[in-house]
């Protein structure tokens, strides 16, 4: 008979532990069925995730087939969608042809057209250019023959006795364009025996404006024509001397009291010149003003002239004043007269506008009397009584005989 097995000997020990037989078997009994319990959940779970899966996948197949059925709709859609635009497309397209081909041709005509104006404009153009260049040719021709006259100018200004006249003659020109006859005097003689070469007679008796149209050009060609600086500079100064001589002759010979202006005229017959010599010869002008000589040129003359014109003009409006002041009293009566005579007129007009308004009035009473009589009723038997109208002009009265009423007219301008 085999010994019985002893549960409480000593198998195993951990530490100061010591753990029997009994104690192993006992803990490999609840670990097997620990064991056992996590293998039967695991199964458990298992079925349950298997579950799970097979109704998740069950439902994304569903899933999958309705998404798969909405793919081919819209794909049937799509396709009929690419067939309507294919042909919506052609039909454009067919259009957009057209239209091209439309505005092709209109760009075709229009540039035909185009060319067509271009080109009538071109042969305008040429036409034109070619009226421009004759008379381009034409204003050449006068350049040249301006040329030649001034080549003309310049020979006859080299001379002095030629450039004398030609300033003395454009001097008497100005002066005879804007002045009278009897308001100016050539070469007249003075009482010191100078003659200059215009004198214009003031009104008033005022003393006369001697003017000068002499001018020493020789030394202004000089500077013109100097080569170098320094025989410019030498130029300019016997310009200088030479002004100074001639405007002091100017002012000792005909600058006269009581005979002359205090003031004198030199006649610069170039508006260049005249220009130069205040720009660059300011002592000129200094000398001058000092000497009482004014320098003019062309145009300063004639603005000189047409001040003198409005003072011979004032002077003989002022001669004409008292023949105007009589003529202005006689007016004055006649405008007197007329006046009266005016005012009987309205008086006239007032009577007769009187007589008028009587006439209005007595019209009116006969125009009123004319109512009222053929508004009466004179048949009393065919006709029925008339009512008696409310007339603030007339007063009603009953007859005694027939009981009638009747009607009297009463006029109020008669009472």
């Amino acid at each position: 008979m085999e010994p019985a097995l002893d549960l409480s000997r000593p198998v195993f020990a951990l530490g100061d532990t010591i753990f029997s037989l009994g104690q192993m078997l006992a803990a490999g009994g609840a670990l097997l069925a620990l064991i056992a319990l996590g293998i039967a959940i695991a199964l458990r779970q298992g079925a349950k995730h298997r579950a799970t899966v097979l109704e998740e996948s069950r439902r994304r197949t569903e899933e999958a087939e309705a998404r798969m059925a909405e793919i081919l709709k819209t794909q049937s859609e799509m396709h009929g969608r690419m067939a309507s635009m294919a042909e919506i497309f052609g039909s454009r397209q067919a259009e957009l042809n057209q239209a091209i081909h439309q505005r092709f041709d209109s760009m075709s005509s229009r540039l035909g057209q185009s060319m067509t104006e271009n080109q009538k404009s071109t042969h305008e153009n040429l036409a034109k250019l070619q009226e421009r260049l004759a008379v381009i040719d034409t204003a050449q021709s006068n350049i040249q023959q301006l040329a030649s006259d001034v080549v003309q100018l310049q020979s006859i200004l080299s001379n002095k006795q030629t450039r004398g006249a030609f300033g003395q003659g454009r001097m008497e020109t100005i002066i005879a364009d804007g002045l009278p006859m009897d308001a100016y005097s050539f070469q007249a003689t003075l009482s010191n025996g100078t003659r200059p070469d215009c004198i214009i007679h003031m009104p008033n008796d005022a003393p006369g404006l001697v003017i000068d149209a002499k001018f020493p050009l020789e030394a202004w060609n000089a500077i013109r024509s100097a080569p170098d600086a320094a025989q410019s500079a030498e130029a300019a100064k016997q310009f200088r001397r030479d002004m100074e001589v001639h405007i002091k002759a100017i002012s000792e010979k005909y600058l006269i009291a009581g005979e002359t202006q205090d003031t004198a005229f030199l006649f610069v017959p170039s508006e260049s010149i005249f220009a130069d010599i205040h720009e660059h010869h300011e002592a000129i002008i200094q000398k001058a003003h000092k000497a009482r000589v004014v320098i003019v040129s062309p145009s300063l003359l004639m603005l000189s002239i047409q001040v003198v014109q409005a003072l011979l003009k004032d002077a003989r409006m002022r001669e004409q004043a008292h023949l105007i002041q009589g003529e202005v009293l006689r007016l004055m009566e006649d405008v007197v007269r007329l006046d009266d005579r005016v005012r009987k007129l309205q008086t006239h007009f007032g009577q007769a506008q009187k007589d008028i308004d009587d006439i209005v009035v007595s019209s009116s009473k006969v125009t009123r009397r004319g109512q009222k009589i053929e508004a009466l009723d004179f048949d009393n038997e065919r006709q029925a009584p008339a009512k008696p109208v409310a007339d603030t002009s007339g007063v009603k009265t009953a007859d005694s005989k027939t009981g009638q009423l009747r009607l009297r007219v009463v006029d109020p301008e008669d009472e």
